[in-house]
């Protein structure tokens, strides 16, 4: 589960605001800032000359059985007969034009499929998916990471088969809560007992790694429940957990309730959620990754790191996707309004060729270091200043002095790293403290660029 962020709140000495609820900072620069590109570049242009031995793949499938009253994602409810054939023509017609833009011998090092759910598509629908990744792309999913999402009433017995048997290493479950009132509150229809059966389907099917999602904040969650909800998870031993803090975007389900507390009660619940999670995560023998991420220590790993997903070379198949180099990021439109939603799919299902970029933003030098900063500085291990230097010549804290003087005042930067780099040793890192991995939803937007700030802020959704 993901959210993604509306345009961060900015002081004018540029740094953001008092709460430490900003903005998930999954992506950098966020897809509100791309914009339709005049030229429409031919993606062989944009490829050629690009590092292509190691790319990540990346297939969206935008339909699930419910919209939850959290979600923002590009995904539409159900479709009519034929759409998801329809949609999968379409990937496959995409996947030939992305591959003959690549060079001979690009491979692939991981890949995913996300959404949306897509554990929607039927079994079979599931195995052309997989042909499509294998055969049109040339990514051996059996040799390579592949993780997957799914919901608890789309994790059928035949669904999880076909994934396991075409080498899926990690099966990623989106419950958000264990408790019955909860997960109504959040929009979403489910009955713990059917979270239960899935995951004993999912345990059987036999995943590498198992991830769980969880979602704290949730109006009528107490620290009692959110506890009772992560002893249900832990009887699963899952691999991973993602504990998510709620966010309400406009033209989501549960923005048009309205809100039950002020938003200072409700950062102050959140921070209190997300703190007890923590701990009690660590004593029970994980460890943190990232504010989110938290690993069992010792447990298997399915090979990729939390934010390996948007690194340079990075190819995107099907509405929703983003495709990274270099020089562009790109996708096509996005929306979360169900009319727009549609249109959108029905305009991609209609389009014969797929071989130039549409809608995206430029990356310059400098938004290549703020991406840096915000893909290292967010996770628990921080930034080896070393590799900074090597890429960029120079330290983060010379690049954007403002910045991390506004960390260091906040006490969010660990007392043992040096933020200078001059002297440091070449494994020294900059790292955050435990109470600014705590506010990293309000430490990435403070790296986000003036210019990326304007285009959020001036994003009109739809």
């Amino acid at each position: 589960m993901t959210t993604a962020p509306a345009a961060p709140a900015v002081l004018p000495d540029g740094s953001a605001g008092s709460s430490p609820y900003q903005s998930y900072v999954y992506a950098y620069p966020h897809k509100t800032a791309y914009r339709e590109l005049p030229d429409r570049p031919p993606l062989r242009e944009l490829w050629t000359g690009e590092p292509q031995h190691a790319l990540s793949l990346y297939l969206h499938i935008p339909f699930c059985e419910v919209r939850c009253g959290f979600c923002n994602l590009f995904t539409r409810i159900g479709g009519p007969d034929g759409l998801t054939t329809a949609y999968l023509d379409a990937l496959e017609r995409q996947a030939g034009a992305v591959r003959a833009a690549l060079d001979e011998g690009a491979g692939f090092a991981l890949a995913a499929f996300g959404g949306g759910t897509p554990t929607y598509l039927s079994a079979a629908e599931l195995e052309r998916l997989c042909d499509i990744a294998e055969h049109r792309m040339g990514a051996d999913l059996r040799a390579i990471p592949l993780s997957v999402e799914a919901s608890p009433a789309t994790a059928t017995a035949d669904r999880l088969a076909v994934l396991a048997g075409r080498g899926t290493t990690r099966l990623s479950l989106g419950v958000q809560s264990f408790v019955d009132a909860e997960a109504r509150s959040a929009v979403r229809p489910q009955k713990r007992a059917e979270v239960e059966a899935a995951l004993g389907r999912i345990r059987d099917a036999g995943f590498p790694v198992l991830n769980i999602d969880l979602i704290y904040g949730i109006d009528g969650q107490t620290e009692a429940s959110w506890l009772r909800s992560l002893d249900a998870t832990l009887a699963w031993r899952p691999e991973e957990l993602y504990l998510y803090p709620l966010y309400v975007r406009p033209l989501t389900g549960l923005a048009r309730r309205g809100e039950a507390e002020s938003p200072a009660q409700w950062d102050t619940r959140r921070l209190a959620l997300y703190r007890a999670g923590r701990d009690h995560l660590l004593a029970h023998g994980y460890e943190q990754v990232s504010m989110r991420m938290f690993r069992r220590a010792a447990a298997p790993q399915a090979g990729v790191s939390e934010y390996a997903c948007q690194t340079d070379g990075m190819v995107g198949l099907g509405c929703g996707a983003r495709s990274y180099t270099s020089r562009l990021h790109y996708s096509f439109d996005y929306a979360v309004d169900a009319t727009e939603v549609r249109r959108i799919i029905d305009d991609y299902v209609a389009t014969p060729a797929f071989d130039r970029a549409v809608v995206g933003r430029a990356m310059t030098p400098q938004e290549a270091r703020r991406r840096h900063l915000v893909q290292s500085l967010l996770q628990a291990e921080g930034l080896v200043l070393a590799d900074y230097r090597d890429r960029f010549g120079s330290t983060p804290a010379e690049d954007f002095p403002a910045e991390f003087a506004a960390f260091a005042a906040r006490g969010w930067l660990a007392e043992d790293t040096p933020t200078a780099g001059g002297t440091a040793g070449p494994a020294a890192r900059l790292r955050l403290s435990p109470e600014g991995l705590a506010h990293s939803d309000a430490v990435g937007p403070m790296l986000f660029s003036p210019e990326v700030r304007a285009l959020m802020a001036e994003y009109e959704a739809k």
